[in-house]
Formats: structure tokens, C-alpha cells, sequence
């Protein structure tokens, strides 16, 4: 499943990130591969907004869909 497809509420661990560029960005968030996140809001036609450790971030909807995540925790 990919970040796009996630509902508000839900809990995902990141599978995997797409390229290096977006990798060292989502780094600077402390957002990686195998971290826990929670998805806050997911606007139409527009960004999702996750979070982790009390931060948001809000990932475009190109890019969010490139990301991939396992399930509900």
C-alpha cells in the first residue's frame, strides 16, 4: 500500500522511501524507513499530513503516493 491511500487516524510503518534526495529530506524530519507514523489528515487533491512524535508533516500527493507503507498498527 502506498501513503496516499492511508485514512485519517491510521498507524503505518514506512517500507520504503523512493529516491535518495527524498530519503536525506524526510531524514531531517527524523522520518525513515521502518519508523511508525500516524496519518493526521488527508486532504483532496492536496497533501497528507502525518505525524510522529508530536510533529506534522504535510507530504505532497505525487510523492506520498511513491511511498511505501505496511498496514495499520
Amino acid at each position: 500500500m502506498t501513503l496516499d491511500r492511508m485514512k485519517r487516524g491510521q498507524r503505518c510503518r514506512i517500507l520504503s522511501i523512493p529516491s535518495e534526495l527524498v530519503r536525506a529530506q524526510a531524514l531531517r524530519f527524523g522520518i525513515a524507513e521502518g519508523e511508525v507514523v500516524t496519518c493526521c489528515e488527508v486532504v483532496p487533491a492536496g497533501p497528507v499530513v502525518i505525524s510522529k512524535n508530536r510533529q506534522e508533516i504535510a507530504i505532497g500527493r505525487g510523492l506520498a503516493r511513491q511511498i511505501e507503507v505496511e498496514g495499520s498498527f
